[in-house]
């Protein structure tokens, strides 16, 4: 006789709003990030060999493309929406009262500055000509 059939995950949210909408976004970014990494993972240690990448191969090869900055961005954007929403998820399960305020006002100013960093460092690298 098999096990009753029991479903694993957060359950999702009753009603619509802020929680909902979380809720839809992480599955999305989840399948999003699926895609991404792989197409990064393939691109980066398949089509591409590993051996010859260094910083200046992301300079002058990778980041030389608008396309591939705007898809390591992307990258890294979806990577830092998904990872503090499920942190702030289990903030909000688990922590009650005055801790929870300032845990989510310190993980929401993480979140701005990482964002903020990642933005900068993306758009702003310089493109070194090739040799």
């Amino acid at each position: 006789m098999s096990a009753p059939y029991t479903r694993s995950g957060r359950a999702r949210p009753r009603g619509g709003g802020l929680e909902l909408a979380i809720w839809y976004l992480m599955r999305l970014t989840g399948i999003a990030l699926f895609v991404f990494a792989l197409t990064h993972y393939l691109i980066v240690h398949v089509i591409y060999d590993p051996a010859e990448q260094d910083a200046s191969w992301i300079a002058q090869v990778r980041w030389s493309s608008t396309f591939w900055r705007a898809f390591d961005w992307s990258l890294l954007m979806l990577v830092l929406f998904h990872a503090f929403m499920g942190v702030r998820t289990v903030v909000v399960d688990y922590v009650k009262g005055r801790s929870r305020t300032l845990l989510l006002a310190g993980l929401y100013l993480l979140a701005f500055v990482l964002f903020a960093l990642g933005t900068a460092v993306v758009m702003t690298l310089p493109v070194v000509p090739k040799s």
